[in-house]
């Protein structure tokens, strides 16, 4: 029975788009999504100074959702909230479960 990533991370959608919930590994070897209980892994490749996580977080959600994305809490810590805008929740789940990043 295949399980769906909506059945295992946080994803909540609203009038603006759909706002996931991530825990951030800095300073890995390469850039990765894991899916994970409440949340998505992302394995950044930056280190946590002067916000260059989340501007790689920035960046790469946006060229995989091909649309706007902003920090919503987390700014300085590993559990983040992401807004991607104006994407529905099925999209996002979609998107993730056939990117190439998940393991």
């Amino acid at each position: 029975m295949t399980q769906h990533l909506a059945d295992h991370m946080y994803l909540q959608e609203n009038q603006s788009g759909t706002i996931i919930s991530i825990f951030v590994k800095p300073n890995q070897r390469q850039f990765g999504i894991k899916d994970q209980d409440d949340a998505l892994l992302v394995l950044c490749r930056e280190k946590p100074v002067k916000g260059r996580v989340n501007r790689e977080l920035i960046k790469q959600f946006s060229k995989l959702f091909k649309t706007k994305v902003k920090i919503l809490s987390g700014l300085t810590s590993t559990r983040k909230r992401l807004l991607i805008v104006s994407a529905h929740s099925k999209e996002v789940e979609r998107i993730l479960s056939t990117s190439g990043f998940n393991t």
